[in-house]
């Protein structure tokens, strides 16, 4: 999906549905996946990467992420939340489903938008 803001994105998913009908499960977390994108950028993440067990977030040099924040979290889970050298952030990702996995990276995502001023 290349749509570049959520408003594209929904009408995008209208209009597959009302050509093709009910997505696939496939299709679905594709759709989530661009959403999570969406997010990221807004937020100065320059790349982000989920895989089996681990995932990786790199942070643009003007994100808008409060550096506390990602300490906190480190702090407050050393063995789930590490840095990546100075602009990058590793996770354990607990979640083995990929629903799961979007769920688990969007709650961190949400978390980090908590601390960032807007862009």
């Amino acid at each position: 999906a290349n749509a570049k803001t959520n408003d594209e994105l929904k009408e995008l998913q209208v209009e597959m549905i009302d050509r093709f009908g009910l997505l696939p499960e496939q299709l679905k977390n594709l759709l989530r996946q661009t959403e999570l994108k969406l997010k990221a950028e807004k937020l100065g993440i320059i790349k982000l990467d989920a895989g089996a067990t681990s995932g990786r977030i790199e942070f643009s040099s003007d994100t808008q992420i409060d550096p506390l924040t990602i300490v906190q979290l480190i702090q407050s889970n050393p063995v789930k939340y590490r840095l990546d050298g100075a602009s990058a952030l590793k996770f354990d990702m607990d979640q083995s489903d990929t629903d799961g996995k979007l769920k688990q990276v969007n709650q961190l995502i949400e978390t980090l938008a908590k601390s960032s001023a807007p862009r």
